[in-house]
């Protein structure tokens, strides 16, 4: 099959573009922040919808800022250096997954301090939520033409513009399919019930980690790179390695399961009720300490 050349352009008023890679980024943002207010609905989820919209626009900087400025560390240092100002030209492409992850982490940092909130909570907030963008992104790389896989004989294989005459893996679906729609499964699925902090982040690090490390292997490697070591490491596979560590720590440390909150109902003396809030309660039924990191009403 043969990939045909699409415009990168999608939209055109006078000087103005819309691009398709930018529609695939909003597409995912849209789609997150839908995503994170429906959760934050759930009764007793501890948050409230005003919580994720300010969250998500933090975590949305901290994509462009860290997704960028981790694609020019890792992987093209010198032509950034020699020419600064591509830096700002985000619509030519050049983002990075782990670049952006460290951004998301500073913008959860942020938020920890400013709302007084558990950073595992925010993460495990969001985790769930991360998917669907990681699907439209590679969307994106592939309406591009970019990112293409190793040539292969396989009946999927695809003739990608500029990537010479021989039928490729399609890497950029592969990754849609298993880091968006497979890894989004298995972590919402995972997160409707309560689990101890840190779980759910973990799960989604391990499985986004595992995925990425496969595709690699299929994957053409960024050619100012190449193979970094035993003839098949990846910068992308090298990345992942931490990830994997921290994912697989999350998942086994020992830590209480976090309860959803509750209301206490007390009785005062003229037989009227107060409520008073109990805060998030571990697997023991014991108030967790971190009830004090849950925001003043």
């Amino acid at each position: 099959m043969t990939l045909p050349h699409i415009d990168p352009v999608a939209l055109s008023f006078g000087n103005l573009q819309l691009r398709w890679y930018g529609l695939m980024y909003l597409a995912g943002f849209g789609l997150g922040w839908w995503l994170g207010r429906w959760r934050a609905s759930r009764p007793n989820s501890g948050w409230r919808a005003s919580d994720v919209d300010d969250l998500l626009t933090c975590v949305m900087i901290g994509i462009i800022l860290g997704g960028r400025l981790g694609y020019v560390l890792f992987y093209d240092l010198p032509v950034y250096v020699s020419d600064p100002m591509e830096i700002l030209r985000i619509w030519n492409g050049g983002m990075s997954f782990h670049g952006g992850l460290l951004g998301v982490l500073g913008a959860f940092w942020y938020f920890a301090r400013t709302r007084h909130r558990a950073f595992l909570d925010i993460s495990d907030l969001v985790a769930p939520l991360v998917s669907p963008g990681l699907f439209f992104g590679r969307m994106g790389n592939y309406i591009n033409g970019e990112l293409w896989g190793k040539v292969t004989d396989s009946p999927w294989g695809v003739v990608f513009p500029g990537g010479g005459p021989y039928p490729r893996h399609p890497s950029q679906l592969y990754e849609g399919l298993l880091e968006g729609l497979v890894l989004f499964t298995v972590v919402w699925i995972f997160a409707l019930k309560p689990r101890k902090r840190g779980a759910v982040s973990g799960l989604f690090a391990l499985g986004y980690s595992v995925f990425r490390f496969t595709v690699e292997f299929v994957r053409v490697p960024d050619a100012q790179l190449g193979y970094l070591a035993f003839g098949w490491l990846t910068m992308g596979q090298l990345l992942c390695l931490p990830l994997m560590a921290v994912g697989l720590w999350l998942l086994c440390r020992q830590a209480p399961i976090m309860q959803p909150d509750i209301r206490v109902e007390l009785n005062r003396p003229d037989g009227s009720k107060s409520g008073r809030d109990s805060g998030p309660k571990s697997g023991n039924g014991k108030a967790s300490k971190n009830g004090k990191d849950r925001p003043k009403k």
